[in-house]
């Protein structure tokens, strides 16, 4: 019910019955608009929107300021889709937004960098962190949301370690050869090694995807993996170890944030950088749950040898300075990125299984 309340209030606020984003800052309750693409329920970083993020602004702008705080919650795509979120949060249909930058690969092609160094860190937390010293080291990632989109990064999050799940079991690589398999666009490119065919999907496609034979494989993180049920379909699921991948984003309309009061700002602007951390230590967590219940709904877990693994992280060689040579085309500072994304993994001590360089 309580879900149900939710989207049907985003319906009224999309037909524009309660008006238009955030309230001045003379208003003694604000009420902001909050929304992502995927629901709550199977996918994380929504998760810690909905159970930290929005609570958490709330319980301190009641308890350390003369404010009240009302969120209009709608996740789901009862605002946005998943490749729409940026463009929601721009023109101001959503004050805050939650989204994959790999579902907008011209816009923000450089921020999917660490899908562009796979199979380094494995760990949620550290591969946040990683990240987020990244982004301090080159300024311009966190500029470009609002000298290019009109909003301001709150704080990142991102996925949990991805692995391969398939309709049929198989053994060797050469099994994997001209298997359809779907993923999120940026991660794609991993599938070359192994000779598969990659097909563009998305998260709320893929059981009927899976199911109809549109593709038989799907590159994905166990929270997911089991949250949508894609075990039903694509029973076997195979401990690749890509790694976790810090790719996503919390953002706020500059306008909206720009209404609000001083101190209602502050608070916001620091319970993003909490939710960041939040996101690693709940990715973590659902790792290991999304693999007990995928064994415990009778899943075929398996995994590879750290040869193969190896070999496949090596046919990957040349990809961060693809990539990075990519975004210096489009005018972005790609060898600087990676560069100091390589150097920050190398930093945390991580043992790569290639390790890769940009030269």
């Amino acid at each position: 019910m309580r879900m149900l309340n939710k989207f049907l209030t985003a319906a009224i606020v999309s037909a524009g019955v309660l008006g238009a984003g955030a309230q001045s800052a003379l208003a003694d309750d604000i009420t902001l608009r909050i929304g992502a693409g995927h629901p709550v329920g199977p996918t994380v970083y929504v998760n810690v929107v909905d159970e930290f993020f929005v609570p958490e602004v709330k319980r301190r702008v009641e308890a350390e300021t003369d404010h009240t705080i009302t969120f209009v919650e709608a996740y789901g795509g009862a605002i946005a889709g998943v490749s729409e979120t940026l463009e929601a949060v721009q023109t101001g249909l959503l004050d805050i937004g939650a989204y994959c930058f790999c579902f907008e690969p011209a816009k923000l092609f450089l921020h999917n960098f660490p899908y562009y160094a796979p199979f380094g860190p494995q760990d949620s937390e550290q591969s946040m962190e990683i990240t987020r010293r990244v982004y301090d080291r080159v300024p311009a990632l966190t500029e470009i949301f609002e000298k290019s989109y009109g909003q301001m990064l709150l704080g990142l999050s991102g996925w949990d370690n991805y692995h391969l799940g398939t309709v049929k079991p198989w053994k060797t690589i050469a099994d994997l050869k001209d298997v359809k398999i779907g993923g999120a666009g940026p991660n794609l490119p991993w599938l070359k090694y192994v000779g598969a065919v990659p097909v563009q999907s998305t998260l709320p496609e893929g059981y009927l995807a899976l199911s109809t034979g549109v593709y038989d494989g799907w590159l994905m993180f166990p929270s997911a993996y089991y949250g949508f049920k894609f075990y039903e379909p694509a029973p076997v699921y195979t401990m690749i170890g890509f790694g976790p991948m810090a790719v996503i984003g919390l953002t706020m309309g500059t306008k909206s944030f720009n209404r609000l009061p001083k101190d209602v700002q502050k608070i916001i602007v620091e319970v993003g950088r909490e939710y960041e951390v939040q996101s690693g230590i709940s990715n973590n967590k659902k790792q290991k749950i999304g693999l007990a219940k995928l064994k415990e709904a009778g899943a075929t877990l398996q995994s590879i040898s750290e040869e193969t693994r190896t070999a496949w992280a090596t046919s990957l060689a040349g990809f961060p300075m693809e990539q990075a040579k990519e975004a210096e085309s489009r005018g972005l500072p790609g060898m600087e990125v990676m560069k100091a994304y390589l150097d920050e993994v190398n930093k945390a001590g991580v043992k790569w299984s290639y390790k890769y360089s940009i030269k």
